[in-house]
Formats: structure tokens, C-alpha cells, sequence
């Protein structure tokens, strides 16, 4: 599947949405793509990333 097919499918499944403004983590502002309302917004091109590199990870288990 392709990049932007993988992106679509995380966007029909809600996979972006984040927590609340107020339960946020810190630590994790480089993962966040945006906000809307009061909600945080997942970059979901660092989550597939992220996904690939966990997926070899296990690979190699």
C-alpha cells in the first residue's frame, strides 16, 4: 500500500485524533501536526514512519 493510501485509511479511521489541550504531553509536540478546537492533530507521515521502523524492529526479533 502506498504512502498516501496509508494516510487515507489512518484519516478514515480517526487515527489523528490526539488528546485533549489539556491531558497533552509535552514530549510529544514533534509528533503533533496541528491543533483544531481543542483537540490535537497526529502528524500521521511521522506515525507511518514511526509504524515502518517498529515493524522491522520486529522483523529482526
Amino acid at each position: 500500500m502506498s504512502l498516501p493510501e496509508v494516510i487515507k485509511e489512518l484519516l478514515e479511521n480517526g487515527v489523528h485524533f490526539g488528546h485533549l489541550r489539556k491531558h497533552w504531553n509535552p514530549k510529544m509536540e514533534r509528533f503533533i501536526f496541528g491543533r483544531k478546537k481543542n483537540i490535537y492533530i497526529i502528524d500521521l507521515q511521522k506515525t507511518v514512519q514511526r509504524l515502518e521502523e517498529a515493524k522491522e524492529f520486529v522483523k529482526k526479533m
